[in-house]
């Protein structure tokens, strides 16, 4: 290994016990924290609310942009524009991440937030096919370009901030709150999108109506950047930065984050594709297989996945605060067991054509989930050092939800049209089940411990005594990973 100080500029903080003094510890301020984790779960929100409203507007958006008669066309190549947004996540993450790794969490979390509302926003002021031909189009691949763009640095980016912002003890608690923006936003999408089928007729939806949820992004996005460019650096952020001030060239480049660290990466890869194949599954593939595949009346079918969300929210609060006393560990892979073992009852409930059964089923599915949710955001973040945070989880991350997350209800779809087998969506679920099982097996508990990289944090100076006369372990890591 090089030398104490070139390790601590390529891994940020580290210390023994017994070289512990009270000023290494940080204290957290509340008031600070809460308005990190309101403005981070804002921008997911925003993200979800995009997701949902295009989901549930898309067969008027194949309308408004693409010229065909064939109404199938329309909303295949409405959706392969969707999908565009995926595959360019990576390269956001790729951006966004050494960013967010070099000036800090808050200056690139606040400029995500301008591209995301920009992106959203211009959707709604596009004009029609009719007007401009193909002009149409290309715009609308534009902007979701750069609605995929900025995404690739937001998840990564809200989830490290988070996790830096808080206390050791409450770090699933808090982390859990990105994922109820989550589902609020898809709950608001969806439900915007309801209301105005509700109120408009067709023609007045296909005018204009349609217009409207995508402009509301724009308020929505100035109130999230006033929000994030209020907050100050993270505290662990800050630690590093000061460290490293003095040694600009040892700080951690592309060939030291894939030699030495592509153990959590792969880890990191295998946690997300069982988090988002679930995800995907339940929350955008089951509309489409219970109204298409099972012939369930699409309305109803919407209806009860929106209302399986909205039981998901509370519950994932409650299940950060389980993941903080129970440990990560527990939470993640007791999910996969759960999946493994009802999965393939869940879909037989779905499949049975009655309402209180089908319900069941997907909750099944939902409470499996809300474990992923509740837990993912402060397990993801706590795999890498504080000097390649950002950039590491970014690219993880990014990478693995466009390879299997947001192909999950593409594929699978062609695997149950292929094999005629509707049970395919269960062994899809068993078999990403398996994989985070494996996963979380070689990932070590992080519970109420301080993050690799970072000194501990606590809510107040009565904690900082307590925490210098306890035995408490104040590294994940015994020692540093080696250096190439």
């Amino acid at each position: 290994m090089k030398d104490s100080g070139t390790a601590h500029a390529h891994f940020g903080w580290f210390k023994r016990r017994r070289q512990m003094k009270p000023d290494d510890i940080t204290v957290v301020d509340s008031d600070m924290l809460k308005r990190a984790v309101g403005a981070a779960a804002l921008g997911n929100a925003m993200e979800w609310f995009d997701f949902g409203v295009y989901g549930y507007i898309a067969v008027t958006l194949g309308r408004v942009f693409f010229p065909s008669n064939d109404p199938t066309a329309q909303l295949l190549a409405t959706f392969a524009t969707f999908t565009v947004a995926f595959l360019v996540r990576p390269v956001g993450g790729m951006v966004f991440g050494p960013l967010g790794d070099r000036y800090g969490r808050q200056k690139v979390l606040a400029f995500t937030m301008i591209l995301m509302a920009l992106g959203t926003f211009s959707i709604g002021l596009i004009p029609s096919y009719q007007s401009i031909g193909v002009g149409a189009p290309l715009l609308l691949l534009l902007a979701r370009l750069v609605q995929g763009f900025s995404t690739g640095g937001e998840y990564g980016g809200a989830a490290t901030f988070i996790a830096e912002y808080s206390t050791d003890r409450k770090r699933g608690l808090m982390g859990s709150w990105l994922e109820f923006g989550t589902l609020a936003g898809y709950v608001a999408g969806a439900g915007t999108v309801t209301a105005l089928q509700l109120v408009l007729t067709e023609s007045q939806m296909l005018a204009w109506g349609w217009r409207i949820p995508f402009l509301v992004a724009g308020p929505l996005g100035l109130l999230g950047l006033y929000m994030r460019m209020k907050l100050e650096e993270t505290p662990a952020f800050q630690a590093y930065a000061e460290q490293a001030e003095e040694r600009e060239h040892d700080k951690p480049g592309w060939t030291e984050l894939f030699r030495v660290h592509w153990p959590q990466l792969l880890k990191c890869v295998g946690l997300v594709l069982v988090f988002n194949v679930t995800d995907y599954m339940l929350l955008t593939y089951m509309p489409s297989y219970l109204s298409v595949t099972l012939g369930y009346p699409e309305s109803k079918g919407l209806l009860l996945i929106i209302i399986v969300m909205l039981i998901m929210m509370p519950l994932n609060v409650v299940g950060g605060i389980f993941s903080d006393r129970l440990g990560r560990r527990p939470m993640i892979i007791g999910a996969c067991l759960a999946i493994l073992l009802l999965a393939v009852p869940s879909l037989l409930l779905v499949q049975s054509h009655n309402d209180v059964l089908i319900f069941l089923g997907l909750m099944l599915l939902g409470l499996s989930l809300v474990c992923f949710t509740s837990s993912m955001p402060s397990t993801l973040p706590a795999l890498f050092y504080t000097p390649v945070r950002y950039t590491a989880l970014s690219v993880a991350f990014n990478l693995s939800v466009s390879l299997f997350g947001g192909t999950t209800p593409l594929i699978t779809a062609w695997l149950v049209r292929t094999t005629g087998d509707f049970l395919v969506p269960a062994y899809y679920l068993m078999g990403a089940a398996i994989v985070g099982i494996i996963t979380m097996l070689t990932v070590r508990e992080t519970a109420r411990m301080p993050l690799r990289g970072s000194p501990p944090a606590v809510a107040t100076e009565a904690e900082v005594k307590a925490f210098l006369k306890g035995d408490k372990p104040i590294t994940v890591d015994a020692t540093l990973p080696p250096l190439p």
